[in-house]
């Protein structure tokens, strides 16, 4: 069996309500939820949550409810934290052990069945594999040009520059390309959810991760990140109207 696992809390001091917001027309938290159903492997689907409003949203979308408790769905709470119950509620519920778990956030709208499905086929022709992950470039944010305000209030690298060598100059591509797990599209292996032995910030991948390459992917936190989540979705077929599942 291959479950989903989707996680969103109500209280975000970042961005309120979030998770629930309309975007072209529908509940953000509804675009993971159709790329879950629209998959054709995923067996079941979960919400772990504490907001009675996201529980009600999934409701209406006839995904089965985790009750997230209240210590984990503050702003101090690790998503892996979350993660990690979830799972250990989908096994009391299934009575077994998934062969992948499909983890996904509310807030996390670019998104697609396709993404999930060829996770699913790269993990089962690899079984070196730990998980899956959409990932997105962003040249433009390498480590090259990360900065930090020093104890001075001074602008600083916040990477040894010398680490990337001599041959690097201010093209933002003279590095390669820098790719980010963009908090779309997680599919891992049961034994990654057993301890945290991934890398931060995505302790959950493990660490043999295969790549599924994508554009534009984000989770939304901020105000300014709802016009590229709705181009992005704009152009893979969703409107106000339509769904590319549709």
């Amino acid at each position: 069996m291959i479950v989903s696992l989707i996680i969103g809390r109500g209280g975000s001091t970042g961005l309120p309500g979030k998770n629930t917001m309309n975007i072209l027309g529908r509940p953000l938290m509804t675009y993971p939820i159709m790329a879950a159903k629209n998959s054709k492997y995923c067996n079941k689907i979960f919400l772990s949550t504490d907001s009675e409003e996201i529980k009600e949203i999934g409701k209406q979308n006839n995904v089965e409810l985790i009750k997230r408790p209240e210590f984990l769905a503050t702003k101090e709470a690790l998503a892996e934290d979350a993660y990690i119950h979830g799972y250990n509620e989908i096994k009391k519920i299934i009575n077994e052990e998934p062969e992948f778990i499909i983890l996904l956030f509310c807030n996390g709208a670019t998104v697609l069945s396709a993404h999930i499905d060829e996770a699913v086929e790269v993990l089962r022709k690899d079984e070196k594999l730990d998980s899956a992950c959409t990932v997105s470039s962003y040249d433009m944010w390498s480590p090259l040009r990360a900065k930090k305000i020093d104890d001075n209030g001074k602008l600083v690298p916040f990477v040894p520059l010398e680490i990337f060598g001599d041959n690097v100059t201010c093209d933002r591509g003279s590095q390669g390309q820098t790719w980010y797990a963009d908090c779309s599209t997680f599919v891992v292996r049961p034994k990654c959810m057993l301890k945290k032995n991934g890398d931060v910030p995505f302790t959950w991948l493990g660490r043999n991760i295969h790549p599924i390459k994508q554009w534009g992917g984000l989770d939304i936190d901020y105000n300014w990140q709802i016009p590229i989540v709705e181009f992005w979705l704009k152009s893979h077929g969703f409107s106000k109207t339509q769904t590319p599942y549709d």
